[in-house]
């Protein structure tokens, strides 16, 4: 589906936005690139991006991440594909080297990050995908699954090409029943019991991974980085599910904007460093 003749490694993301980078994903697009990612700040505000109450983070001026994920008529990607396509894109923007220290989008990542953090996921094919392309940004390829992630933007201050895009009724299905996640690997669980659309559990997917991303040190972010981000996106055993929200892995706890209720559980991080 790529218009890069590059093929990705499976389970290792191909980034394409720069010139590649020595021992990570490949990277292809936007100019200005530094040569070696690094770790960005981490958020200055202290109370959980995610909570439903009213905190210090509804202060701050709100941004949003965008992610566009490539569904052409004739091939969609398996829906586990695009969740783990869509949570290592957004490890990708956090590891990438413009999102830290004076990098061009290091403003706006700390903004994002310092107020609710929040991500919507669009959908587009053909010449939309193109137009989305051409926009700075990072593209990470999974098996099949493209997706594009762009520097968090003012709520209101979408670019008109991603704007425009449609974000309600981004549905996906598994062919077959996934494999069972790799126990020495990031594994970042669903809850079994809610019902989201692709498009929210993409989103939901990439908080989790962004939460396993904070709790980590800073060598345990570049080994991560290092690997390709490797990760699964399973729907965890109902038998587990309690288990998981109260053994001291991140949790991401909805704030309820859309599709859920406010505070519902949605995702476990379980990184193995965490454990």
């Amino acid at each position: 589906m790529s218009n890069d003749p590059t093929t990705p490694v499976p389970d290792s993301p191909s980034v394409r936005d720069s010139p590649s980078v020595p021992d990570s994903p490949s990277v292809r697009d936007s100019p200005s690139v530094r040569d070696s990612p690094s770790v960005p700040d981490s958020p200055s505000v202290p109370d959980s991006p995610f909570r439903p109450e009213p905190g210090d983070r509804d202060l701050a001026p709100q941004f949003v991440l965008p992610l566009v994920v490539r569904i052409e008529r004739a091939a969609p990607p398996p829906r586990t594909d695009a969740l783990e396509t869509a949570a290592r894109a957004v490890l990708v923007m956090l590891g990438d080297a413009r999102s830290a220290g004076d990098g061009e989008w290091a403003r706006a990542m700390r903004d994002w990050q310092d107020a609710r953090i929040r991500k919507v996921v669009r959908r587009a094919r053909g010449a939309e995908w193109r137009r989305a392309e051409a926009l700075p940004g990072v593209t990470v390829t999974g098996k099949t699954a493209e997706v594009r992630v762009f520097p968090p933007v003012p709520l209101d201050g979408w670019p008109k090409d991603l704007a425009r895009l449609q974000v309600s009724g981004t549905d996906l299905d598994d062919p077959e029943p996934p494999a069972d996640a790799d126990p020495c690997a990031p594994v970042l669980w669903m809850n079994p019991d809610l019902d989201m659309s692709a498009g929210k559990a993409m989103a939901q997917a990439g908080h989790g991974a962004q939460l396993a991303w904070w709790e980590l040190s800073d060598a345990e972010r570049a080994a991560w980085r290092d690997a390709g981000f490797p990760l699964a996106v399973r729907t965890a055993d109902p038998a587990r599910w309690g288990g998981l929200t109260t053994g001291g892995l991140p949790v991401v706890r909805d704030a309820g904007y859309t599709e859920i209720a406010p505070g519902s559980c949605t995702v476990v991080a379980d990184h193995p460093a965490l454990r």
